[in-house]
């Protein structure tokens, strides 16, 4: 039996932004800065793990990620 959990679900910052209720550009501050983490296979592409990033901003902000419908 395989045991392997699934690969996260990656996305690219205009689907992170909108999944957190916030801006492209508050996004690119948290890249910028250092806060948030990702991936970047190229200098042009950014990835993200929401899962994980939402997790990082309630751990260092208390931040809540807005609900979406």
């Amino acid at each position: 039996m395989n045991d392997t959990a699934p690969a996260p679900a990656l996305v690219r910052k205009k689907k992170l932004a909108q999944v957190l209720g916030v801006s492209a550009r508050t996004v690119d501050t948290w890249v910028a800065s250092g806060v948030i983490p990702y991936l970047a296979p190229s200098s042009r592409l950014h990835l993200f793990d929401p899962v994980q990033v939402k997790a990082v901003l309630t751990a260092k902000f208390g931040f809540t990620p807005k609900a979406t419908s």
